[in-house]
């Protein structure tokens, strides 16, 4: 069963606390993911509401108090705030402690990364490749917002890195950082959930990305008053910009 317990976590960093954990150590020869990507591990949930504003509220309050937080809808229909990512379930429950006695929440429950030896890494690596073209489907509709990695408005690289930390995956922020990490792979050889980048400026520089879903399609969050919505690679203005792919799974 792959990885289901995660979080959006952003990419806002802990301000004026100390830093959660650390990287994690070099890979096993039983995962799925390529060497340089990290898996989210431990982390905090501060709250879970029917009401979104309650989710909202709780959220806004953690981050202007410095915290990495985050709210999402849950399978169960509730809106479940959490924070931090953590290397185990001792640093997380004394940073989750530490927040407390300051005040700034009630109570908590510290998540678990539900991670099993993969005995058949072909048939986890679909599963995780479906999850996210499905999360990515269910942000359609989302308005672009720069710079921004939440449901209420995502940016292309803020959408994907999204996606990814939904299924227990940690990427970098910038389109330009998730094209450097990762394998290549070919057009022709993409398969759903391998990341598409294009060069949309006069620059050589990577300036956008998106999520691939099969049949040559693609889920991105095209720019300022437009919504997170799918374009075909073949569209001329994509066949003009494309930059290559990368794949974050082996």
């Amino acid at each position: 069963m792959y990885m289901i317990w995660f979080l959006l976590v952003f990419a806002l960093f802990v301000s004026g606390c100390p830093r959660p954990g650390r990287p994690l150590p070099p890979r096993h020869r039983d995962t799925v993911l390529t060497e340089n990507v990290m898996a989210v591990r431990y982390t905090i949930q501060a709250g879970a509401f029917a009401v979104m504003d309650n989710a909202v509220l709780l959220t806004d309050t953690l981050r202007n108090q410095g915290l990495e937080a985050v709210y999402y809808v849950d399978k169960d229909k509730l809106y479940k705030v959490r924070f931090g990512d953590f290397s185990d379930w001792a640093s997380a429950e004394q940073y989750a402690e530490d927040v407390k006695a300051r005040g700034i929440i009630t109570d908590y429950f510290i998540v678990q990364p539900q991670v099993e030896p993969v005995r058949e890494p072909r048939r986890r690596i679909r599963g995780i490749r479906r999850s996210l073209v499905a999360d990515a489907q269910r942000f359609i509709g989302t308005p672009y917002r720069w710079g921004g990695t939440q449901p209420c408005g995502f940016d292309c690289s803020g959408l994907t890195m999204t996606v990814y930390r939904l299924n227990g995956i940690v990427l970098p922020r910038t389109s330009a950082e998730q094209f450097n990490h990762g394998r290549s792979v070919s057009k022709r050889r993409l398969q759903p959930g391998d990341l598409v980048f294009f060069r949309t400026t006069d620059s050589r520089r990577i300036s956008h990305v998106g999520l691939y879903i099969g049949d040559g399609r693609f889920i991105h969050a095209p720019g300022r008053g437009r919504y997170v919505q799918e374009a075909s690679l073949s569209d001329s203005f994509y066949t003009k910009t494309f930059a290559g792919a990368r794949t974050y799974l082996r």
